[in-house]
Parts: structure tokens; sequence; C-alpha cells
């Protein structure tokens, strides 16, 4: 290995003195350490950028970084008729940029980030792409990777070369895809639940289209799509709040205004229960079932997520994992869980077992369900279910990036400020009855679409 140079030592050593300051810090000297009062130590503030860019900021003093995130709608519901387009343009976003007079490789921008010790990340997922840094707020640290962050958000080259070396680890990736049961069974039921709708196909696209989308391509979806109009930023960390604006100013204040993109169509409920069943050489066999279920800003949102909490969603407190794993021995982890999206994300019951036990899984499963719907949970049930929710979410808001994290779901689908100071009391307020009707009303187990990946067994 080649002895570091002088520069870079001292950075390697401030990050891991930061790293060990959080990690040893007395729980008491720091507010970002559990059993938190989420509505004392997450305040939201938010404004707007001169062009119209959203920005939601919580000033985190306790550790001397900054978590950033540019979040724009242009997930793989944008593709239209070329699956993999979004996630294409997102990945080629730091493979080249402007930086003034300079033109940055993807090797330069890596190097520029790593020099200063920030961490960079990228990605596209259905409904939005993210562009995200983690950074030292030292000014001698912070100029230089946020300038290095501005550049690929604002002046992206989508190299040619690069683009054919990213197309062919996505073509590769490809063929790993299918030869993973869980991968063919998750793009299977997603299409079977979502027919047409942009849902239905994976962000990461389709092999034939990637083969074809062009560079054109790329910018063009580039120039529509990562605008003001349809952007976010989230900021969480040791910058005052005159700081953030300037922050925020610099990242998207240049983009051009754009257009915001447009509505997503409804996602149709399923008209009657259908099943796939894939032939793959295994020895367990993957099933997934399920239906369409609830959006983001759903009225029974958290009504449902208690009671899927009971249902599936907390492992071995679980109904399905009782009945499944406990009782009789059939899988080693079953689940349930919901996706909320912009539109109604799916409603998912899954799990694996051997081959030879799939006809009696299946039927347990829904038969879990079907009397989970009809009769709903008991009162101790439900009891257990809030303690065990309300207990640990302090543990989901305990550091600057689960903050970022929940920062970059509440704008982008435009959730109340108060969400997190809320969360805890709307999870108590869910009553018995509410779930029982919500269930009915929701979950319909004779409409649910099922699919299968593994060896039949005659």
């Amino acid at each position: 290995m080649l002895p570091m140079n002088r520069k870079a030592l001292i950075i390697y050593a401030l990050v891991i003195i930061a790293t060990l300051i959080f990690l040893f810090l007395p729980d008491s000297a720091s507010k970002e350490i559990k059993n938190v009062d989420v509505s004392k130590t997450v305040n939201i503030q938010e404004w707007k950028t001169k062009n119209g860019v959203r920005v939601l900021y919580v000033f985190a003093p306790e550790l001397p970084m900054v978590d950033i995130q540019a979040i724009f709608d242009a997930g793989s519901v944008r593709d239209g008729n070329k699956p993999g387009l979004a996630s294409l343009t997102n990945g080629l976003l730091s493979h080249g940029a402007k930086l003034g007079n300079k033109t940055l490789s993807v090797d330069d921008i890596s190097e520029r980030f790593d020099s200063v010790g920030a961490r960079f990340g990228a990605g596209a997922s259905k409904d939005k792409a993210e562009i995200s840094l983690r950074t030292l707020t030292d000014s001698k640290w912070l100029s230089k990777s946020v300038a290095t962050m501005q550049a690929i958000i604002n002046a992206p080259i989508f190299d040619k070369e690069e683009l054919e070396r990213v197309r062919k680890q996505l073509l590769i990736s490809f063929e790993g895809r299918k030869q993973s049961p869980g991968t063919i069974a998750s793009e299977s039921f997603y299409k079977g639940l979502y027919g047409n709708h942009p849902y239905a196909l994976p962000s990461i696209g389709a092999e034939k289209s990637i083969k074809k989308l062009s560079r054109t391509d790329l910018i063009s979806f580039y120039k529509k799509y990562y605008v003001a109009e349809n952007a976010l930023v989230t900021i969480v960390g040791d910058v005052d709040r005159k700081k953030a604006e300037a922050l925020a100013e610099q990242i998207v204040g240049q983009l051009p205004v754009g257009k915001k993109a447009a509505a997503l169509s409804a996602v149709k409920d399923l008209q009657a229960a259908s099943s796939v069943h894939h032939e793959f050489p295994s020895s367990q066999t993957h099933i997934i079932m399920g239906q369409p279920g609830i959006h983001r800003k759903d009225k029974d949102y958290f009504t449902l997520y208690v009671a899927n909490h009971i249902l599936g969603g907390s492992g071995f407190g679980s109904r399905i994992m009782e009945e499944i794993r406990e009782k009789r021995g059939l899988a080693y982890s079953s689940y349930s869980y919901f996706v909320p999206m912009l539109k109604r994300g799916p409603f998912t019951i899954g799990m694996q077992t051997s081959n030879k036990q799939t006809d009696e899984a299946m039927k347990v499963l829904k038969e879990t369900l079907n009397n989970y719907v009809k009769n709903g949970p008991t009162e101790k049930e439900l009891l257990h279910a809030k303690k065990n929710i309300t207990g640990g979410f302090p543990l989901r808001v305990d550091s600057n990036s689960d903050i970022s994290g929940y920062l970059a779901v509440i704008g982008f689908y435009n959730l109340p400020l108060s969400y997190l100071k809320d969360f805890n009391s709307r999870v108590e307020a869910v009553s018995l009855q509410q779930i029982k009707d919500a269930l009915k009303r929701r979950i319909h187990p004779e409409k649910m679409f099922t699919v299968t990946v593994g060896t039949s067994i005659d």
C-alpha cells in the first residue's frame, strides 16, 4: 500500500476522531441517542430557494458533519416507453461533470470526495431520484465537497465512454438477476399487480431497453426532470440557517425552473384472484402474495401500519410468524408489509419454504390472512403493537442520516412538517374498531395475486 500524503492523513484522522466522539459520547451529552423527545429535537424549518426549490432543514450541532440530499420527481415511473432511463440517467450524473472551466472525469469526482472524507451517493427508485452527500462542516472540506455535488447536479456531461461502460455493467447484472429466484418472484409480482401502470417494471429497467438507450435520451430526460419545479433539498447537520440557505442556493439555485412532472395515473384494484408459477431449480420455493395497498397520504395509513405490525410486520411477535414458523416450522421467516408510494404501493405477504411444503404453507398463509381480516386483532395484540412501535420510534430517528431520510419522505410526499412529532400520538389513537373496519375495506383475500418460484413437486 502506498503511504498517504500529509493532507490525506489529516483528513482521515479528522473523520476517525469525529466517529469516535459520536460512538463514545455519554447518553446525556448527545441529543441523537435513543429515548429522545422527537418534538423537541427535530425542529424542521422550511423555505424556498430563489428559483423555487423547497428546502427542509434541521439544525443538528452534535457532530461537525452535514447530510445534504437533492431529491427529484425523476424515478422510473417517468421512464415512459424506455425502461431504465431514469436509473441510467441518475447513475451517469457522477460519471463526469463541468466545474467552472474544468471537466471532471468519474475518477476526478471520486478523488475530490475522497480527499475531504466525504460520502456521496445517488440512486433512482420507482417514485424518485436522489443525490446525497455527507461531509465535514469545516469550510476547508465543506466547500470542495459541495462544489463537486453542485457540478454533478447542474452540469453532468453524460460521457459516451462512461455510458457504454455502465451499460455493459447493467447488462451483466441482468444475467445475475435471471439466476435469483427472489428477483424473479419480485419482478413477476409487480408485473402481475400493476399491469400497464408505471409501477409494473423494475427501477433498473429492462434489458432490451437498456441496450437501445442513447446519450440523447439521457440528456433529454435530465433536462426535463432535473429542474427546480421538480426538486427538493434536505439539510441536516452542524450548519446554521444562514449557511444552510447558502448551501441550498449553491447546490440547486442555478437549475432552470422547468415544469413539475405530470400526475401519475391511479392504481386499479385487482378484480379476481390469480397466480403465476416460475419453475426454478432450487430446494425452496419463494412465495409472494398481495394486492395494491396504500399511498403515502392515505387516510388509513396509520391504522393499516399498526394492523400490519400485528399481522406480519413485527417478526417473531406477528400472527404470520406464529402460524408459519412457531407452530408448524414451514419457513425460517415470513412477513407482510405495505409499501406506500405516490400512488398505491403493494401490500405484500411472503416467505420461502421447501418445495414439498409449498401447498401446505400457502394454505396456512391464506387461512391466517382470512382469519385476521375477518376478526381483526385482540386488545392484547393491539396494546403490545402500540408499545412496540412507539417504544422503538426514537431509535428510528437517532441519527442525522435517519432524520435526513424522513425529511426526504416528508418533503417528497408532501406530508405535514409535524409528521415526526405526531407519529406516536397517531399510532396511539388507532382503535380496535378502526383496524377491523380498515381491514375489511382495504384487504381482499379473495382477490390476491400470487407468485411462486421453485421446483414443482408432482
